[in-house]
């Protein structure tokens, strides 16, 4: 009987060697005369440990790591093929608590199944959303969704439900559903590992939201460096086979520029134009791709659809605070002792999210900052990391979730030198179409060279900039970047003097 061993394909744990592990790993079986099957399943999202190998045994689901390709001839040595004793020995991974704590809904399937294998991804419950959906009439569909409270995940935090309505509503021969995936806020990869991980629980919210509104064609835009992710999502796209029905969907490339993540600019990219920022309105509700209504949600919004589907919108909606509902899978990067995934319901404290899950910093030093919901997200002080994980108790403070990513810094950090590099990126990702960002962030870079050369009098003209960027440029790209200079000078304001 074949054993099966789980070696990830994620880009993470391939980053740190796991290629050469699974190699090793089958040469030792060979040399050993054991029948096994090496499948490449997704990251837990426990960085630490990978690359994280899982054997199937009669224990159980035993988890070693982190593991090296010098580790293997011991780990056979001790008979890792039955779950045998040895240092790199994490027994059973659900049992960590790091995992264990966690309330995994969007991301259940990641790193459990092969994402390669549609037949695995329905034995693990996946499907049951699409075909229920089958059965419902589209404003059956909206209506469900809408009640579950899910809000989009990229952002902004726009009920998707009142989304869907729009263009369900809006009368048009052709409706599209485009899925942003153009994951490019620093600290974020829960979208990676969602398509490297579990690819079609994507491909099936997507086939949902279709029916939804009344469309037939779909798109992916995915991030120029995720290889691995657009080769996971065609792949299951060719296997798919009929089991989306008439619902089609194209794998697009992104073309490589932070600002094509702002919905217009990505929607002028997937027509082949330049990734310019469009006004508005019309909103792609109305008029979207190619003209036509557009649903526009990123990978986690779509991928909690079918769960949301499966289980209903009350399961969903009970899971939360206030008008944060369900859960968003938050990523622990920078200065962090134990960097990953943690998906939570919304409610905890950024400081338990921090310490319980983060273990701290990384240095040992203590953490000083942290900055939440990408480059253009607000740097947040000590002080306020009890702050709880919410849509409004964040925009309480200046500050927003986003898209959950989340960068620890220790009591070394420049947080002068961190605004002045908020300015230089938004100078570098500017599309250029408007004044405020266009010229505004390479004044902005200018005026605080200037403060951090002494000329502090300077500080107020860097205020009444800010206000000028948020007010007047087009899109979150000029209108954010005063977040992380502002949360800075208000905060740390020692750092400029």
């Amino acid at each position: 009987m074949s054993i099966t061993i789980f070696v990830p394909g994620d880009a993470a744990a391939l980053a740190l060697g796991a290629d050469e592990v699974a190699v090793a790993i089958s040469t030792a079986a060979a040399k050993h005369k054991l029948d096994i099957e090496i499948v490449r399943n997704g990251s837990r999202g426990l960085f630490w440990l990978e690359p994280l190998v899982e054997v199937i045994t009669e224990q159980g689901r035993i988890a070693y790591g982190p593991v090296t390709v010098a580790d293997v001839p011991s780990l056979f040595s001790a008979n890792i093929t039955r779950g045998g004793k040895h240092s790199l020995r994490l027994g059973d991974i659900e049992t960590l608590s790091y995992l264990a704590k966690q309330k995994r809904v969007t991301m259940s399937r990641v790193g459990v199944i092969d994402p390669a294998s549609l037949s695995d991804y329905r034995k693990h419950g996946g499907g049951k959303g699409l075909e229920l959906a089958q059965s419902m009439t589209s404003a059956e569909i909206v209506r469900l969704v809408t009640d579950s409270g899910l809000r989009g995940r990229g952002g902004a935090a726009f009920p998707t439900g009142i989304k869907w309505k729009t263009v369900l509503d809006t009368t048009a021969d052709q409706k599209y559903i485009v899925c942003n995936a153009d994951e490019g806020d620093s600290g974020t990869f829960s979208d990676r590992m969602v398509m490297e991980g579990d690819p079609y629980c994507l491909i099936e919210g997507m086939a949902i939201a279709g029916l939804a509104v009344g469309a037939n064609k779909g798109y992916i835009y995915v991030r120029s460096e995720y290889p691995h992710a657009i080769a996971a999502l065609n792949a299951a796209l060719d296997s798919a086979g009929d089991w989306l029905g008439d619902f089609q969907i194209e794998v697009r490339k992104a073309a490589g520029a932070y600002v094509c993540g702002e919905e217009t600019a990505l929607l002028e990219s997937i027509e082949g134009k330049r990734g310019i920022v469009r006004s508005k309105p019309p909103l792609p509700a109305i008029s979207g791709l190619f003209g036509q209504p557009t649903v526009i949600n990123n990978v986690i919004s779509l991928a909690s659809v079918p769960d949301i589907l499966a289980q209903g919108a009350a399961n969903y909606r009970d899971l939360g605070v206030g008008r944060s509902r369900g859960t968003l899978p938050f990523q622990l990067a920078g200065n962090i002792k134990y960097g990953g995934l943690v998906e939570v319901p919304f409610g905890l404290t950024l400081r338990e999210l921090l310490y319980d899950f983060g273990g701290g910093s990384r240095s040992g030093r203590p953490l000083r900052a942290v900055q939440v919901g990408g480059p253009l997200g607000a740097y947040l002080p000590e002080s306020q990391f009890d702050t709880m994980l919410d849509y409004e108790a964040f925009a309480a403070i200046g500050a927003v979730l986003g898209h959950g990513g989340i960068v620890a810094f220790d009591d070394t950090v420049d947080m002068a030198k961190q605004a002045r590099y908020a300015m230089k990126f938004c100078a570098i990702e500017s599309c250029g179409k408007c004044t405020p960002c266009r010229i505004g962030s390479t004044r902005g870079v200018e005026v605080i060279d200037r403060i951090r050369a002494g000329a502090h009098e300077q500080i107020p003209l860097l205020r009444d900039l800010c206000e000028t960027m948020t007010y007047g440029s087009m899109c979150a790209m000029g209108s954010m970047t005063p977040y992380p200079v502002l949360s800075a000078l208000n905060h740390f304001q020692e750092d400029f003097q």
